[in-house]
């Protein structure tokens, strides 16, 4: 490489780093602004818009002041007609169990960068089946304490654990053995769930990995990325059934369940897809678990219990 390529890498990477420290600031400046907006439009909530939500908020509406105040205020209204507080204190969903037999979704440790790890299958996904065991109005209520969760405990104990900070997840969407057929019913009861999370809690995938994608779908896909954010499309990852070395790349083999090409089979805790383990919950983050999350999971009746949560609970 020439004197003159390097120089050119140097005052590229220079004008780079620049940039991006004028975006930071830039987005440091629209924070404080954003929180001032919220205070007079009486929406600001000291506890729950800190710079980091803030932040996610301006970017989903790509830092457009009257959108990302717009945004909030109607997911604070949101908050207040679905009930969120009362969904955490009190909602118990007894019929986890049966539940995830049909439409298995959960968290499991984390990727290299330490963002928290969701898997969602939906080969098993029936509405019938789904319907006899509980009802739309629980599942949303489910979803809802669910993404709390992941995004005011799960996140906030893997970022401890890297004395940093998480706001994003690694996402994996197996698409196995679901029939193109089956996809306008698997959508019915998924568009609910997507639109309260796009709404209310923005800017969360880190990156996303479908999985298992029939062929038809493949071809679908170039379709619909044509209608997404150019940044959206960037996180999405189709893959076919050759995914377990990509997966490998971004997550340790003990991270990772068996049957995605790793090594953990959560023997003893109910399996991977029933353990909800991580951070959050195994011992390892001082300061957790914390009881006030882990209450949800023992009036759900779960098939697992960590240790460091039996723990606390035989302390209360």
């Amino acid at each position: 490489m020439s004197k003159d390529n390097l120089s050119n890498l140097k005052n590229e990477g220079v004008e780079n780093v620049t940039a991006s420290i004028a975006s930071l600031n830039t987005q440091d400046t629209f924070v404080n602004e954003f929180r001032e907006e919220l205070k007079k439009a009486g929406v600001f909530c000291e506890e729950r818009h800190d710079e980091h939500v803030l932040k996610r908020f301006g970017k989903a509406r790509k830092f457009k002041m009257a959108d990302a105040v717009f945004m909030m205020t109607e997911s604070e209204k949101w908050r207040k007609e679905f009930g969120v507080e009362n969904v955490l204190k009190e909602f118990a969903f007894k019929e986890l169990a049966e539940v995830q037999k049909i439409y298995p979704r959960f968290h499991h440790k984390t990727d290299k960068l330490g963002r928290p790890i969701y898997i969602e299958k939906l080969s098993k996904l029936d509405l019938k089946k789904i319907m006899a065991v509980t009802t739309s109005e629980r599942m949303l209520k489910h979803h809802v304490r669910e993404y709390e969760k992941f995004l005011n405990y799960k996140m906030a104990a893997c970022g401890k654990k890297i004395n940093g900070h998480i706001g994003q997840g690694f996402t994996v969407l197996d698409l196995a053995g679901v029939p193109m057929s089956q996809f306008p019913s698997v959508k019915s009861i998924v568009n609910d769930m997507s639109k309260i999370s796009q709404d209310n809690y923005p800017e969360t995938m880190g990156i996303l990995f479908i999985i298992n994608a029939p062929f038809l779908f493949t071809s679908i896909w170039y379709v619909i990325k044509g209608w997404l954010d150019e940044q959206t499309v960037k996180k999405i990852h189709l893959l076919g059934s050759s995914y377990k070395d990509k997966l490998l790349e971004l997550v340790d083999p003990e991270n990772l369940p068996e049957a995605y090409g790793g090594k953990c089979k959560c023997e003893g805790k109910g399996g991977c897809e029933l353990s909800d383990i991580g951070p959050w919950n195994d011992g390892t983050v001082e300061g957790y678990p914390k009881l006030e999350w882990e209450y949800g999971a023992t009036r759900d009746n779960a098939t697992f219990v960590p240790d460091a949560v039996k723990a606390l609970l035989s302390k209360n």
